[in-house]
């Protein structure tokens, strides 16, 4: 299985250098240039797993070529250890029996696997792309099952998110999730790194190996808790409404300090590709509006004005006297933002009015 990893992988190396140097990314075109050669380099090597291996190197250059059209900083694609990925032409699962076939260069292998506890719902899905991947002595094979939609009537329930560094989220009738420890959990790591990484020694390189990857799993976690928790909030079939944030470290004008490094360590795509999942299970849409104004308006009279967020946590309108957490006037005019844009469109809400006080008048703080 390793010796088929690293035949992969090398694959993948090939495809990447010729795409980027060429600045090629069309699929066909490169399964022209690199299959045959490919398939006479490692002919041991599958030819379904060559294919595969070029499928994962075009989506890298593209990727990578896409950021340099845009002006951002991207080099040419380069793996050491490739995870293989496999289809249902070179591989099968036998949920009953616990066993998958891998296609490898020695041939078929039948290998015995364990499923996690909390996967143990998903199978009795219908099987689809797998990867097998290598990490620290262990071969994982992440499978992709097709599970069916939920039969759940969508519902007029619209629920805000205000996500934020210092408030992980809160939402447009009043709940605050995620925990402000949080955020010094992660500085406790970074500053351990900065310092074994300024002493250099032995000792502190075997350290900072034991750290490796463990602030990419605590913010996952984080995540999965965070995602869990407002996904359990909303109800059935409502809708999830987020800012779009897409870009938005390119977007910023601070590039260096602490709030710099905040910003660019911050997860939210995993959290949004969290939501999008666990809300599809329970017939949840997850929705993203234009972030624009939303610290600076009022949720009261709509009054616009920079002067409104007078700090991190305070938000005092300055035409109606209006005081609130800033965190949660954000997610009310992010809710109401979205409810403005269906009412352009003509679009109504289907069964009964808007939840979550969405006609009705927030709570003053003094």
């Amino acid at each position: 299985m390793l010796q088929t990893m690293v035949a992969a992988t090398a694959c993948f190396n090939v495809v990447a250098e010729q795409g980027y140097k060429a600045g090629i990314f069309n699929g066909v075109e490169l399964h022209k240039r690199t299959y045959y050669p490919l398939r006479t380099a490692y002919p041991d090597l599958p030819s379904q797993l060559v294919v595969s291996a070029r499928m994962k190197a075009t989506e890298a250059v593209k990727s990578a070529l896409t950021h340099q059209r845009k002006g951002r900083k991207a080099s040419q694609p380069h793996a050491t250890l490739c995870p293989v990925r496999y289809d249902v032409r070179s591989y099968w699962v036998k949920w009953d029996r616990l066993t998958c076939s891998l296609a490898t260069v020695a041939g078929r292998v039948e290998l015995a696997f364990v499923v996690p506890p909390h996967a143990a719902k998903y199978t009795l899905g219908k099987v689809a792309s797998a990867d097998l991947v290598y990490r620290k002595g262990k071969f994982r094979l992440h499978v992709v099952v097709d599970v069916p939609n939920p039969n759940i009537v969508s519902t007029a329930d619209v629920v805000g998110v205000d996500l934020g560094i210092v408030r992980p989220a809160v939402t447009s009738d009043n709940h605050f999730f995620g925990q402000r420890s949080w955020k010094e959990l992660e500085n406790r790591i970074f500053r351990l790194r900065r310092k074994l990484q300024g002493k250099g020694t032995k000792s502190a390189k075997r350290h900072l190996r034991k750290l490796s990857g463990k602030l990419l799993r605590q913010r996952r976690d984080h995540d999965h808790l965070l995602s869990r928790r407002i996904v359990d909030h909303t109800p059935l079939g409502g809708t999830i409404v987020v800012e779009n944030l897409t870009h938005i470290r390119a977007r910023v004008k601070q590039r260096h300090g602490q709030q710099s490094r905040r910003l660019h360590s911050w997860s939210f795509a995993q959290l949004r590709s969290f939501l999008d999942y666990k809300g599809e299970a329970r017939g949840q849409r997850v929705v993203a509006v234009d972030p624009r104004h939303t610290s600076q308006t009022c949720s009261r009279c709509d009054y616009t004005a920079k002067s409104n967020r007078k700090s991190q946590g305070a938000f005092c309108c300055g035409q109606c006297g209006y005081q609130l957490n800033a965190d949660l006037n954000g997610a009310r005019n992010i809710r109401d933002k979205y409810v403005v844009q269906l009412a352009s469109l003509g679009t109504s809400f289907v069964g009964g009015p808007l939840s979550d006080g969405l006609s009705s008048q927030a709570t003053q703080v003094a």
